[in-house]
């Protein structure tokens, strides 16, 4: 089992930065991948930023330039830093990993709200 828990997120104004942050814990040596998605009311959940087995990243097309994803190993915790947010940035955000245990599965975290003000 992988536990995952976001933080970071808030309210803030258009133009603004955030950084999030999801801490795994658990069967952490079993996990491949980490990564973020967000879900807008009214919306599907949607890729933010995930990165590939051959150690590059896809970022959704509205976010690349201002969204920067990184892992820190030793923590065990995943980052998205965002810039020059928006307001259609707003949305809950969600931290996958995907792992082995007893077969490969998605894991997700609660998710944090991210609030951006016109």
């Amino acid at each position: 089992q992988v536990q995952l828990v976001e933080s970071g997120g808030g309210l803030v104004q258009a133009g603004g930065s955030l950084r999030l942050a999801c801490a795994a814990s658990g069967s952490i040596f079993n996990i491949n991948v980490m990564g973020w998605y967000r879900q807008a009311p009214g919306k599907q959940r949607e890729r933010v930023a995930t990165p590939t087995t051959g150690g590059s990243t896809n970022y959704a097309d509205s976010v690349k330039g201002r969204f920067t994803i990184s892992r820190d190993y030793a923590k065990n915790t995943v980052y998205l830093q965002m810039n020059s947010l928006k307001p259609e940035d707003t949305a809950v955000y969600y931290c996958h990993a995907y792992a082995y245990d007893s077969g490969w599965r998605d894991y997700w975290g609660q998710g944090t709200q991210v609030t951006v003000a016109s």
